[in-house]
Order: C-alpha cells, then sequence, then structure tokens
C-alpha cells in the first residue's frame, strides 16, 4: 500500500519526502486556501518536490469547466493527477478527460455505487472518505472492504485510494482490506513511527552504549597512565 500526504503545506511534504516514505500527495480547496498561494503555483511546487501523484482538484459547476481546469492542472506537471467530485457533472468531466489520458481521482466517494461509476470511466484512483462516514455513526472500513471486494470481482483497473484517515489504525486497516493507497495528514503519518517500546528501547540502546564508550575510556585511561609510569 502506497502512503501519500493530504496537505498543501510545501515544509510538511519535504519532511515527509526526507523520510523516503512518500508516493504521492492529494489536495483539496480547504487545504490550499491554508497555504496563500495562487492554486497553480502551489499545485507546481508541490509537484517539485514529489515525483509521485500529486491530486489537485477542480473547483466549477459545469463539466465543460472542470474540464477546461483539468487540462489547465495537468499542463502545470506530468504528475498532476485531476480530482473531480463524485457529482454527475464531475464525473462526466472525469469521463472526457479520462479518454484524453489526463489521470482521474474521483472524489468525495461514499458508497459502492458511486465506486462503480469511478472504474467505469476509468479514472485512476477513487477515494472513499473513511474518517467521514464514521463521523455519521456508520462504518467507513465496511465501505473501503465492499469497494475493494468488488473492484477485485470485477478487475476494475481503478485504484483504491483510502481518504480521511484520522489516525494510524486507519492506516493499518485500510492495508489489512487492500487498499491500494492511504492519504493522511501530516501528524497521522508521524503517528506511524511510534510505539513506546520504542522509545523504551532506544533510550536502553543508547544508555548501555554510553556505559560502553564510558568503560572503554576508562581503560584507555588506566593503559595509558601504566604505560607512562614504567618510562
Amino acid at each position: 500500500m502506497k502512503l501519500f500526504l493530504d496537505t498543501a503545506h510545501l515544509a510538511d511534504i519535504e519532511t515527509a519526502v526526507g523520510w523516503g516514505i512518500l508516493e504521492g500527495v492529494t489536495t483539496n480547496p480547504t487545504l490550499a486556501a491554508r497555504e496563500g498561494m495562487e492554486f497553480p503555483d502551489l499545485v507546481k511546487a508541490i509537484t517539485d518536490i514529489v515525483p509521485g501523484p500529486v491530486s489537485a482538484e477542480v473547483v466549477a459547476e459545469t463539466r465543460e469547466e472542470m474540464v477546461d481546469l483539468g487540462r489547465a492542472l495537468r499542463a502545470i506537471a506530468g504528475n498532476v493527477y485531476v480530482k473531480v467530485p463524485m457529482t454527475r457533472e464531475g464525473v462526466a468531466a472525469g469521463a472526457v478527460l479520462a479518454r484524453e489520458g489526463v489521470p482521474v481521482n474521483v472524489t468525495l466517494v461514499f458508497s459502492p455505487t458511486q465506486a462503480i461509476l469511478a472504474a467505469r470511466i476509468g479514472a485512476a484512483f477513487v477515494s472513499p472518505f473513511v474518517g467521514r462516514i464514521d463521523d455519521i455513526a456508520n462504518d467507513g472500513m465496511s465501505l473501503l472492504s465492499e469497494i475493494v471486494e468488488i473492484y477485485a470481482v470485477q478487475g476494475y483497473d481503478t485504484e483504491v485510494l483510502a481518504a480521511s484517515l484520522r489516525h494510524p489504525q486507519h492506516v493499518a486497516h485500510a492495508a489489512r482490506l487492500g487498499a491500494d493507497i492511504a492519504t493522511m495528514p501530516f501528524s497521522v503519518m508521524e503517528k506511524l513511527f511510534n510505539h513506546p517500546l520504542t522509545d523504551i528501547g532506544m533510550e536502553r540502546f543508547n544508555a548501555d552504549w554510553e556505559a560502553y564508550q564510558a568503560a572503554l575510556a576508562d581503560k584507555r585511561s588506566d593503559v595509558s597512565g601504566s604505560g607512562g609510569g614504567t618510562r
């Protein structure tokens, strides 16, 4: 399962790239609005940092407007994937873009039938929003499981991108269910590293190493002192 960041914050993206685990980025209008940059400039900056897919969302009312915006976004860089909403106009726009060879990410997916529509237009990614389903007291992981199963049975090429992941257990569960990609906030990706036994083990190893180095230093000092006294 590939790991993506759901952010538009350049410093966080650079940090995750430095860890060697980041394979792509997803953005949305809310995340982009926090950064205070013109959207095309922001998308270009992200694509310069991340060699993998960078999903950039179109915001428009009609399919024609979405198609035009999608083409413009794709022209920014070869690794831009165009996000379209799971609406009639969004799916229609996605179908046009996919036929033109533009990789499409269908977002705001909340049902198996919506995921089927995304696959039928040839979308590169489908993005079920797991956490938002949990927020309304339903089971987001059950939806993810259904989509993964349907795609396997039908042989769809569209990759399942588990989105709206709120904590590390979401990430682990998505991997166990067979999601192709998990996208998450930077704060969640940071927590993937964490375990108290790792911290305890590192503290012990470091303490033992320091004690070992101190013992060696004492031994060298004793040998040096003894040698100096016999000359």
